[in-house]
């Protein structure tokens, strides 16, 4: 393609449908090259404009603000991108000095690289040399303990974010390096696929307060390992063994780092291993406990309140405890926890910390100060783009203000950010179909069904995933399923009313049983709080509903129960 070709004269690495790799779906490794570029060239053609996938796959883009655009025949974009600037290069024959091309490359370039297009005179290594680039993938937890997974997913975690942070290497994201746990990898097949130059893999042992970790750097484009190494140490010391696998890395690349971004790898939010430990333990449960089940969330504010015991002054415990805390007193309705007390106690800690601006920003929308709110969902996402938490609180207070677009956006990237979330993935197609993208909603809806299925195979007791894959099997169409799941989940776990509220939403919907939907919607509503309430009034999956009086009577008794209590 020749567009494609002069981009790479051009020092760009670029990736299109020819590259799709013969052994994984390709929807799903479209959907992780969307997530990973830094700028989405969409051509637009007579054909594309009738192709409900080109269309998908430019509606991300545009959501994710890395859309770039251009006609091939003068056919004009369909809506909404017909208000997005598009130049027609028809009959282009490659011409770098062309004035539409020129504006093209120019609008590439400030994505990518943050600057202008690239001088006549320049050859593209003098403007944008090639980095060198890795993918960590996940280390292997050897404890003989699936329950210290948590432990070895971090230190991974931990190795992708401070390599991130150096400025002469290339990193792929946690997301799609985590599609490879538990899958046998030969690194030269796997650096053709991500083109990558590097590969980091290890292993975690832990037992009691002693650690063995294994790390080695491999050569992607022959196989062969530049550098290795195992730890032999204490708990203890899990910070200054992380340093050391970030620098023999670096060092081995013949990287030179700058001194702010050595002194940014060696900051840790803690310098006590056993409040990073708990933290680590804590967090996992938040990312994948049944969502609605509120022991879940007094475990996670237990375990966080025994790492400040142990260090009063780690940030990141006081604002995942906030998290949990907020979670209880706005969807459970519980007066007597609140949040935001730990939030601010994290911000004096740190102002930076992102998450804790997520969890004042839904305090603020509960006590009607939605623009105070919004700005200070800006300052978090701002402050820490990447971070699962923030998304996933950001999509929330997006969503209860209706703002369904923004939303969408913030979950889909929590759905990125941790590929075991099948709550973010399913509000990700909620807020597609309340958009009006049916194709979206489909896509997002077989992403959940396949969490949904890993998690089951885990826990086939797991009564919150299957009803967010019933949820799910309703839209993909399969509605006797659907029903037996919806069943099964209330039967396994009555009491939980988010679930009950997950498939209220598709028997509103595709199973259009709107009774039913209305009983159990009124159910949840007499045990939730205001949040639950704000929720069901927003939701597009209920908008079936708003017809009936019942519906009407149900939420207007649910708000004056609420008035009446506060």
């Amino acid at each position: 393609m020749r567009i494609a070709a002069v981009l790479e004269e051009q020092g760009y690495t670029v990736w299109w449908d020819e590259d799709l790799p013969a052994h994984r779906p390709y929807s799903e490794v479209i959907e992780e090259r969307l997530r990973s570029s830094r700028a989405v060239l969409v051509i637009w053609s007579a054909g594309a404009v009738r192709s409900e996938w080109v269309r998908a796959e430019a509606d991300a883009a545009r959501l994710m603000h890395k859309l770039v655009q251009l006609s091939i025949d003068g056919v004009l974009p369909p809506m909404p991108f017909n208000q997005i600037q598009c130049p027609a290069l028809d009959g282009w024959a490659g011409d770098r000095e062309d004035r539409k091309w020129r504006k093209i490359e120019a609008s590439i370039a400030e994505l990518v690289r943050g600057t202008g297009p690239v001088a006549p005179h320049q050859r593209p290594s003098e403007v944008s040399p090639a980095k060198q680039s890795v993918c960590v993938l996940p280390f292997v937890n050897m404890s003989g303990d699936l329950d210290q997974e948590y432990f070895s997913d971090g230190i991974t975690e931990d190795l992708i974010t401070d390599l991130s942070k150096v400025s002469a290497l290339g990193v792929i994201a946690r997301n799609t390096s985590f599609t490879f746990k538990g899958r046998a990898i030969e690194a030269r097949s796997l650096g053709r696929e991500l083109r990558v130059t590097h590969i980091v893999e290890g292993s975690v042992r832990k037992s009691g307060g002693r650690l063995r970790i294994t790390a080695q750097l491999i050569d992607a484009s022959i196989g062969h390992h530049l550098w290795a190494e195992r730890y032999d140490r204490e708990l203890a010391d899990i910070f200054d063994i992380q340093d050391e696998i970030s620098h023999a890395i670096v060092d081995a690349l013949k990287i030179k780092l700058l001194p702010a971004e050595r002194t940014a790898i060696e900051q840790r939010g803690t310098e006590n291993a056993d409040a990073y430990n708990l933290y680590l333990m804590a967090r996992q449960h938040w990312a994948v406990g049944n969502d609605g089940d509120w022991d879940r969330e007094e475990l996670i504010i237990r375990i966080c309140e025994r790492a400040i015991d142990i260090d009063p002054s780690y940030a990141n415990a006081w604002a995942l405890m906030a998290i949990a805390q907020t979670q209880i007193r706005f969807r459970k309705g519980r007066k007597d926890v609140d949040g935001l007390p730990s939030a601010e106690r994290a911000l004096e800690l740190n102002p930076h910390l992102a998450e804790a601006h997520a969890v004042r920003a839904w305090s603020l929308l509960e006590q009607e100060r939605a623009d105070e709110a919004n700005e200070e969902v800006a300052t978090a996402l701002r402050l820490d783009p990447e971070s699962w938490e923030v998304n996933r609180v950001a999509g929330k207070v997006l969503f209860l203000q209706g703002r369904l677009r923004e939303a969408a956006t913030c979950y889909a990237k929590a759905s990125e950010l941790m590929e075991a979330d099948y709550s973010a993935s399913g509000m990700l197609e909620c807020c597609y179909r309340g958009l009006g993208d049916l194709e979206g909603s489909r896509r997002a809806a077989q992403m959940t069904l396949r969490r949904v299925e890993k998690a089951l195979v885990n826990n086939p007791r797991d009564a919150a995933a299957m009803a967010n894959g019933a949820g799910s099997l309703a839209v993909l169409g399969d509605h006797r399923k659907a029903r037996e799941w919806a069943e099964s989940a209330l039967s396994l776990d009555p009491h939980n009313y988010i679930l009950r509220a997950n498939i209220a939403c598709a028997f509103a919907r595709e199973l259009n049983d709107h009774e039913r939907a209305m009983d159990l919607v009124e159910d949840t509503l007499i045990h939730l709080g205001q949040d639950h309430v704000r929720h069901v009034a927003h939701d597009p999956d209920f908008k079936a509903l708003h017809q009936y009086p019942r519906f009407i009577k149900i939420l207007d008794d649910a708000r004056r129960r609420l008035a009446a209590s506060k």
